[in-house]
């Protein structure tokens, strides 16, 4: 089996990574794939589960804000009613991993993968990473917007995110304790970064 978690921060260059290991290694990149899974065990539409997609880490990202800076002031629920059901799509997107982890394997980029499978024997957990202003410049380059769409992107996607994981694995996926590879994708080239993921895998699988 080969199974890859991949975490990645905006302009770090997992959109591009991760499609061209899992090719290279001959399974399933899972990114796009995931909602489409989640929306069948739900059974709520496609296009829902992408937009929830999407919006998952943000959504928490400004509960926790109102939460820091209202909330607990007037007395907020513990749980607010967006919480539990971002809960139940959690709880989804998690069985979609597992189902994978236990066929033939994939790279999965993202959704708190090294959290999810932090427990599975073969499952190499990889992050990609980089200083943020080296990371805006890639994601210039890599998407083809300005400075000023890109840093706006690095503060969004990032806090999106990193609140995503922190919420529900208490973890921080900056943490490089939960991987057993950490690269900086800015300073070494995205190719040469797919041909070290992809020989560590081999190595791993034995």
């Amino acid at each position: 089996m080969t199974l890859i978690t991949l975490s990645a921060p905006y302009g770090a260059g997992g959109s591009q990574v991760g499609p061209a290991v899992a090719e290279r290694l001959g399974v399933p990149f899972l990114d796009r794939a995931i909602p489409t899974g989640v929306a069948e065990k739900l059974a709520m539409p496609l296009q829902e589960a992408f937009e929830r997609d999407e919006a998952i880490g943000a959504s928490l990202a400004r509960m926790t804000v109102w939460l820091g800076h209202v909330g607990q002031a007037f007395g907020a629920p513990a749980v607010l009613p967006e919480e539990a059901e971002e809960g139940i799509y959690k709880r989804a997107t998690e069985q979609v991993i597992l189902d994978h982890a236990k066929g033939p394997g994939a790279v999965i980029l993202g959704r708190g993968g090294a959290a999810v499978l932090r427990d599975h024997a073969e499952a190499l957990h990889v992050r990609l990473d980089g200083p943020v202003g080296a990371r805006i410049r890639q994601g210039m380059e890599v998407e083809g917007v300005d400075r000023e769409i890109a840093e706006r992107h690095v503060t969004e996607t990032d806090r999106a995110r990193e609140t995503y994981v922190q919420h529900f694995y208490r973890v921080d996926p900056r943490d490089a304790a939960l991987y057993h590879l950490v690269i900086d994708s800015t300073a070494i080239p995205l190719d040469a970064c797919v041909e070290m993921i992809v020989a560590a895998a081999k190595a791993r699988s034995g």
